[in-house]
């Protein structure tokens, strides 16, 4: 699985101030955090203002690693991509289905070869609450795509996470939607998620278990790439045990099984754990409520 990196990000007010100051210790810093991920998502929104030709400091910064190109501004994008050494390499974070937006990082992607973040959006539709509204999104977006000519291993399509506080329902549906994505391309396209959005606006002391886990189902359903905060360790070495198969205890041999179940469209009552651990039990109480069988609320870990 590709992991970027989410941590430079303008809706953090830190983040954006030491854009807008050019503070390189700063950024450097956050660039470090990031190293044992394969790209870092630059997040500079507009770029209007104080962050007006901000990727010409910014790329240079960056050592190493591949970039994520992050900005509602298609110029900007481009700016960027003429720095870059390798923009093949690279992403377009991201384009939706509307048509000026969709044309003009089409075309960008077909210049500089470089992958293209898809969203199952539009204007007119916002995010359907189906995975078959938004398969319908990304089947006109691909339609576009392979009109010019873009290589199916290059697009990566986000089927968009409702925070589960907001609409519980929704985090299945993109599990769903990930699912028909990986079955209904021949040659296959990729699949990407935004994982904190599942978990904005929970309390802190639960977030990262539901990041955690939904990640570990989304690795079941077929994810390709998931932007993440680089911060939580423990994520990242989920991911890579997952990808090796290689449990340290019995709590790894959980997240396998959680994977399976979902790669096998099995049940998740059928999964064995141990319920004396409490780590255990909290990671089965998170599937349930992320599998839409139980109602969420805050103090789901202790009911």
């Amino acid at each position: 699985m590709i992991l970027i990196g989410e941590n430079i990000h303008i809706i953090s007010k830190s983040v954006r101030e030491a854009l807008e100051n050019r503070d390189e210790n700063f950024v450097k810093n956050l660039i470090k955090i990031q190293e044992n991920l394969n790209c870092v998502d630059l997040n500079i929104g507009p770029s209007r203002g104080k962050l007006d030709n901000i990727f010409q400091w910014l790329i240079p910064l960056v050592k190493n690693q591949n970039i994520s190109l992050d900005s509602t501004n298609a110029d900007a994008i481009e700016q960027g991509l003429k720095l870059i050494q390798n923009p093949e390499n690279c992403f377009i974070n991201s384009t939706s289905k509307d048509e000026e937006k969709l044309e003009k990082l089409t075309d960008l992607a077909v210049k500089y070869q470089c992958n293209l973040i898809a969203l199952s959006l539009s204007k007119e539709t916002g995010i359907p609450k189906t995975s078959d509204g938004r398969m319908e999104i990304i089947f006109e977006i691909y339609e576009k795509c392979m009109e010019k000519g873009i290589d199916s291993n290059k697009i990566f399509f986000d089927p968009l996470i409702l925070p589960l506080n907001v609409d519980q329902s929704q985090a299945l549906e993109a599990l769903n939607t990930i699912q028909i994505v990986k079955e209904s391309f021949d040659p296959q396209v990729n699949t990407i998620i935004g994982l904190s959005n599942i978990s904005n606006g929970l309390p802190k002391d639960i977030k990262q278990l539901v990041n955690r886990v939904y990640l570990v189902l989304a690795f079941g359903a077929g994810l390709d790439a998931a932007i993440i905060d680089a911060k939580d360790t423990e994520l990242v070495r989920i991911i890579k045990m997952l990808e090796t198969n290689s449990p340290n205890d019995s709590t790894d041999n959980l997240y396998i099984n959680l994977a399976n179940m979902i790669k096998n469209f099995e049940d998740l009552t059928e999964i064995k754990f141990d319920k004396n651990s409490i780590d255990e039990q909290n990671i089965i109480k998170t599937a349930t409520i992320l599998l839409n069988k139980k109602i969420y609320s805050d103090s789901f870990t202790q009911v």
